[in-house]
Formats: C-alpha cells, sequence, structure tokens
C-alpha cells in the first residue's frame, strides 16, 4: 500500500557565536532527490507559526524550506515593544552580527541533504525581509533573495557591491514605514553595484501586507492585504522559476 504524501517540520538547533539557534527544516516527502533550498527569515517577533505555515507552502512547491532563527533559542518578543528592542539590536546596532546570524541559517540550509547547493534562495518578512538583504550585501553564495515589506536603508550602502545574487523586492506603494530616502538610496546602491534588481509596489497595500494575522493586532500603519499577499506570492514564484530553472 503506498502512503500519502505529507509535509514534514524538524526542528534542529545549531549555532553561531557560541549562541544556539533553533531552526525549522520542512520537506514534502513526495518530491524526490534534491530541490531547490529556501531560507525563510522572520519578522520582529522572531520565528512563529507564521513563518512555519510559509515554509510548508514553500515545500509544497518542491522546495525544501529552512526557517532561520536570528535571535537564539528561546527568545520570541511576546509585545511590540520587546519585538522593537530586539530587532533594533540587529538593524540599528549591529548588522554585522545580523549578517553572521543569517548566514549561519544559510549555512544550516545548505547541509541539509535534500537542499540542492547550486539552488539556493531566500525570503524574509518586514525584519526579515532587511535580514535577507544583508545577506546579498553580505556576498552570499546564493541565487537570489526575495524582501517582502522589509526596510531598504543601509548603513553601508558600498556593500551592495558585494552583492553576487539577483534581488526582489516586493513592497506596499503606502507603507508608512518606508521612507522616500531609503527608497531612493536602495535604487541608487542597486544601479551603482549593477545588481539584477527589481522592485515592486502594491498600491493600498501598507506595511505587513502578506501577513494574515495583522489585522488583530491593531498596530497603526500595518495590515493584511490580500490582493498584495497573492500577487507577491507570485511574483516570487515566477522569480523562483528564472532563478533555479
Amino acid at each position: 500500500m503506498t502512503m500519502p504524501a505529507a509535509v514534514y517540520t524538524e526542528t534542529i538547533d545549531y549555532q553561531q557565536g557560541g549562541a544556539t539557534l533553533e531552526g525549522h527544516v520542512v520537506w514534502d516527502d513526495s518530491v524526490q532527490g534534491k530541490r531547490p533550498g529556501v531560507l525563510v527569515v522572520h519578522q520582529w517577533q522572531g520565528v512563529s507559526d507564521y513563518e512555519r505555515k510559509r515554509a510548508q507552502m514553500l515545500a509544497q512547491l518542491g522546495c525544501v524550506a529552512f526557517c532561520a532563527d536570528i535571535y537564539g533559542k528561546g527568545v520570541r518578543p511576546q509585545t511590540t515593544a520587546e519585538a522593537a528592542a530586539q530587532a533594533g539590536k540587529y538593524r540599528s546596532g549591529d548588522r554585522q552580527l545580523l549578517r553572521a546570524r543569517v548566514n549561519a541559517g544559510l549555512d544550516a540550509l545548505r547541509r541539509q541533504p535534500l537542499a540542492d547547493p547550486r539552488r539556493l534562495a531566500a525570503i524574509g518578512y518586514c525584519f526579515g525581509g532587511t535580514t535577507v538583504l544583508e545577506l546579498a550585501r553580505s556576498g552570499a553564495d546564493l541565487a537570489g533573495v526575495v524582501s517582502f515589506h522589509g526596510g531598504l536603508d543601509s548603513p553601508n550602502p558600498a556593500d551592495g557591491r558585494n552583492i553576487r545574487c539577483k534581488v526582489l523586492v516586493l513592497a506596499g506603494a503606502d507603507d508608512p514605514f518606508q521612507k522616500p530616502e531609503d527608497l531612493a538610496a536602495f535604487q541608487n546602491e542597486m544601479r551603482a553595484a549593477k545588481v539584477d534588481w527589481q522592485l515592486v509596489f502594491y498600491g493600498g497595500a501598507v506595511h505587513s501586507f502578506t501577513d494574515w494575522g495583522m489585522d488583530g493586532k491593531a498596530l497603526q500603519g500595518a495590515a493584511y492585504h490580500e490582493r498584495a499577499d497573492r500577487r507577491s506570492w507570485e511574483a516570487m514564484k515566477l522569480f523562483f522559476a528564472e532563478i533555479f530553472g
């Protein structure tokens, strides 16, 4: 008797700089052999059911997904204030540590037996969107990164010259947290470095437009937008079809 295919999740601990991080690898056992690997980087509250669900969706597309942990095992902010403080340690305080943490996640993905090391990408949401851009700026060896409503600011815009992969940025056209000067600087950075980049705006969408749980959080300037969520996911799929072949 043939058993039905299923999506599996395994929690694994990995290390960076003496810190223990807790990630989740997700795959569909109906897919045979090695497949594209996608790193999933969390929003400012740390790894949650949201990222794990996105990883399941990626597994159903035929990828092996790995939910990276930037903050550390057991560090899961419970309030907006805690999340802002934790994210700030990396976004404003130590971008080099942010790069080290996300590269540790990429290395953990690369070690997965099902991941094809020649076909790796990273996606991130909000804080995670900023993080995958920092991953690209670190010179990481991967095919592409996708930032969903992530911050585009860079303390070191010259680091754009380190980018070796393709870049897709998906943004809400009415996101109040996206500063015009950061948008302009990002575009200049990409042009100066001759990066293969795309920037897509979704009309009517604000911050966190892909997060289906956002409407109950009452965070001003952030809301779920079904149409932008659907369109951005499809844009990611087209991007993957291009970079993975």
